[in-house]
């Protein structure tokens, strides 16, 4: 079963190089991720130790080092890259949410705010020794 506890990061900026227009990757563009990761948090609620939750400082640092890392034509592997990570160095995450934005996206006549992708990735169950999770559980 998924944790029903949630920490969370809006409105993270970063700037990247991300896109499949060569201004785009030349000139580079702001990018905004939110996370919301799902994890037991009742350990640390109860012993206010660091240790037994997981770090803002963790999760802003991944998402960073993958914006403003290598160059990805689509913002989809920029989330799916974030997310992976995540899981990958993170154990008490349980599942992970990633939207990230493109602010002001040159689509050629548009007025928007922004434009963008948003997933959510559950740890396998193998990985956390519990039942297989049913495809609706994943989404």
């Amino acid at each position: 079963m998924v944790a029903t506890d949630r920490v969370f990061l809006e409105g993270m900026v970063f700037y990247g190089y991300h896109g499949v227009h060569v201004e785009e990757r030349r000139l580079g563009q702001r990018f905004v991720v939110d996370l919301v990761v799902s994890c037991d948090l009742r350990p640390a609620g109860q012993s206010d130790r660091v240790e037994e939750t997981v770090s803002y400082s963790d999760l802003y640092r991944i998402a960073r080092e993958v914006v403003e890392g290598p160059p990805r034509d689509l913002i989809e592997v920029v989330a799916e890259h974030i997310a992976g990570e995540v899981l990958q160095r993170l154990p008490l995450v349980e599942d992970v949410q990633v939207t990230v934005r493109k602010p002001g996206a040159p689509i050629r006549g548009s007025v928007l705010d922004a434009v963008g992708v948003s997933i959510r990735r559950v740890r396998a169950a193998s990985e956390t020794g519990g039942p297989p999770r049913s495809a609706q559980d994943t989404r």
